[in-house]
């Protein structure tokens, strides 16, 4: 497990490592160009990796005002891998990092992995409203 520093140089140099773990194991972040997915590295405050004998194998992230709100995305481990606890180990790497576990809440989207973010003390949330402006590009 690798929580990436601030220039995230590993992933840099393997960002088709990366765009091939999300076109293979992620419905949701498919088609991500490099270039998108360095500018995402960036704008992220936490990065965290799994690789196994030189194969990245599971990837995640968080945004965080580092006081109240903080937000997982893209957490996504290989499917030969689901099962193993890396995705357990890359939430848990996410969540203890100084800049999300000060804050007040934290904030996921998922469509087909509630009981496993369950069993890592999330829950769902029926009083709130996912909202979405969706742009091209």
């Amino acid at each position: 497990m690798v929580r990436h520093g601030r220039l995230r140089l590993r992933l840099r140099w393997r960002l088709a490592a990366l765009g091939a773990l999300l076109d293979g194991h992620s419905f949701w972040a498919t088609g991500r160009r490099p270039a998108q997915l360095g500018r995402m590295l960036s704008g992220s405050q936490v990065v965290v990796s799994a690789w196994q004998a030189g194969t990245l194998v599971g990837f995640g992230r968080a945004t965080s005002d580092g006081v109240f709100r903080a937000v997982l995305w893209d957490v996504v481990v290989a499917e030969d891998q689901q099962g193993r606890g890396v995705g357990r180990r890359i939430v848990e790497t996410l969540l203890s990092s100084p800049e999300v576990a000060a804050v007040e809440r934290v904030y996921l989207m998922t469509t087909t992995g509630e009981g496993f973010y369950e069993k890592l003390g999330f829950s769902r949330v029926d009083s709130q409203r996912l909202m979405l402006r969706q742009t091209s590009g």
